[in-house]
């Protein structure tokens, strides 16, 4: 087990450990920090705590301090900075013709490096445009392309749900989403429909996979043969939620099928699909 403090660099980033250096912090506090990119500032995520170490990357670097006043003026400063250079940056970009287009930039504390982000279908020669940054801000310039997901992280916006991203609220990381997910829970597969505004699926999709996959797992799927009270029938109809399955009863072939609850009956053949092939 080691102490650490869990810190924040963007609203909705990924939390990265350092070490308090037996110094206190509460959560929300702003904190001056060792990192590869050099010193920076960041907001207090998980206040001192034990975790395993396992979750852990070594070397762990040490918190410096808590941000004093002139700490927060040098980030006022800096988000003026990436602010101008920005506008400036977008001009250049115009001027050299280059197809790319810039989301978002960002300026380290300490002044030493600035990060300009940018999207674009094919590979950019921004060499004679990272002369013209360097020669124009007097820093080291680092120019770093993107996918269309972590510009929906960057930029933020409402989703089809009508509530904000949740890559630009809560999700620390992107995690990998399938077609599979969406046949699995039912879903349909019409494109606008499954996929976000970034134009890639869902991350909601994600949320509730572990319990579709449960509800598919001791549900009969549409085709089954199962065992009623009132004889043996086959599934044509079946909703994981609710557990409710509608079955065509074979000495009733005619009749409307009748509804059960999973519980209710006893899986005899699953679809003939998903049998295991004979060896």
């Amino acid at each position: 087990m080691a102490e650490v403090i869990g810190v924040r660099f963007k609203e909705s980033g990924k939390i990265y450990y350092f070490d308090p250096d037996g110094k206190s912090f509460s959560k929300g506090d702003k904190v001056i920090v060792e990192t590869v990119r050099g010193i920076e500032c960041g907001d207090i995520a998980v206040a001192n705590n034990a975790v395993n170490d396992e979750e852990i990357v070594h070397p762990l670097k040490k918190a410096i301090r808590v941000a004093n006043k002139e700490d927060i003026k040098t980030v006022e400063a800096n988000r003026k900075i990436e602010a101008d250079a920005f506008v400036f940056c977008e001009k250049k970009v115009e001027e050299l013709g280059l197809d790319m287009k810039l989301v978002e930039v960002e300026c380290t504390f300490d002044g030493s490096k600035m990060l300009f982000y940018f999207t674009s279908d094919d590979r950019v020669d921004f060499r004679e445009l990272v002369k013209i940054l360097a020669s124009q801000y007097r820093t080291r310039i680092e120019m770093r392309q993107i996918g269309v997901r972590d510009v929906s992280k960057m930029l933020g916006g409402l989703g089809i749900c009508g509530r904000p991203f949740c890559c630009s609220q809560f999700l620390d990381d992107f995690h990998p989403v399938s077609i599979k997910m969406a046949k699995e829970q039912g879903l349909s597969l019409n494109p606008t429909k499954i996929s976000g505004t970034c134009g890639r699926l869902l991350c909601c999709l994600k949320y509730e996979q572990e319990s579709y996959e449960y509800l598919n797992k001791i549900t009969p799927r549409v085709g089954s043969v199962v065992e009623t009270r009132e004889g043996r029938g086959t599934v044509t109809e079946n909703n994981l939620l609710t557990g409710k399955l509608k079955v065509s009863l074979e000495r009733r072939p005619e009749a409307i099928p009748a509804e059960y609850d999973r519980r209710d009956v006893k899986l005899v053949k699953r679809p003939r699909h998903e049998e295991p092939a004979e060896e």
